[in-house]
């Protein structure tokens, strides 16, 4: 495994396991394939409403507890000082855990400051080993790291071959806040799976696309969190370690951007409206 050494000098797994849209059913299960397969780096979120059973996950591991990452992040309906450190010890109480490696505002939006001085508070406390954000675009990012007494940590971004956050990249290395992928595989979209790129520099290799892009950020200092129900897929997700692309690869793949979401914006005031009225179950 290759870790990061975050700004305060926390090292962090850069692949890990994401749990987003895995039932509860499934998931107990797939967390424990993927600490069997070696993943030591778990995120999750309240939103994802599995915390519980990724906790259960932990519990019958029988791994060290120093030697797991484990993060979670805090939804938007929770945003705020005093409702955000709720929102944790409820997240740490379903998790079954005295403390977290990485705590996560999930959305730049409601009262992301107020929630912001609670993660501060927490982390001071030693409850929290690092504290960051999602989907931070940079005039987002960049207030907040001004007006913070402690500084992201962490921005987990949609980061991807077709959206690639170079010149982003650069502008979160200059505040010493790390960049983590999620949606590395863009659910297959824009033809991911079929890229004749890809392909061929796979076949060079005698890796597989979602090889080749896992191995193209870990390159970059990219932390990324593939998800899969399947453990063979597991396996192949984690073998990326032995074999490296060469600069021109690299400057290959960089053409791939499109330089825009695949997902959705949080600019669009329509999707912003929607996603302040989702709410999960407490």
């Amino acid at each position: 495994m290759e870790y990061i050494t975050l700004s305060n000098d926390v090292q962090m797994p850069i692949l890990g396991f994401g749990v987003y849209q895995i039932e509860t059913t499934e998931c107990e299960r797939c967390v424990e394939d993927a600490f069997d397969v070696g993943y030591r780096l778990i995120d999750t979120a309240a939103a994802y409403m599995n915390e519980a059973a990724v906790g259960r996950a932990i519990k019958n591991s029988g791994i060290k507890r120093e030697e797991l990452f484990i993060t979670t992040k805090l939804w938007l309906q929770d945003a705020g000082y005093d409702s955000a450190k709720t929102a944790f010890y409820r997240s740490l109480d379903r998790l079954g855990l005295d403390y977290l490696d990485l705590y996560l505002v999930h959305k730049p939006l409601g009262d992301y400051y107020g929630a912001w001085r609670a993660l501060e508070d927490l982390y001071r406390k030693g409850l929290i080993r690092a504290i960051g954000v999602c989907n931070f675009y940079p005039d987002r990012l960049v207030d907040l790291c001004c007006n913070a007494k402690i500084k992201p940590m962490i921005n987990q971004m949609e980061t991807h071959v077709f959206w690639q956050h170079n010149g982003y990249q650069q502008i979160m290395n200059q505040y010493d806040v790390a960049l983590q992928s999620w949606g590395t595989f863009v659910e297959g979209r824009n033809g991911f799976f079929n890229n004749s790129l890809l392909k061929s520099i796979g076949d060079k290799h005698g890796k597989s696309v979602a090889q080749v892009a896992l191995r193209w950020l870990i390159q970059r200092g990219i932390v990324c969190i593939p998800k899969s129900l399947h453990r063979e897929r597991m396996e192949q997700n984690f073998d990326v370690f032995d074999f490296s692309l060469s600069d021109e690869e690299m400057n290959e793949i960089k053409k791939l951007d499109t330089h825009h979401t695949l997902f959705y914006s949080h600019y669009d005031y329509e999707k912003v409206e929607l996603l302040n009225h989702i709410r999960y179950d407490i």
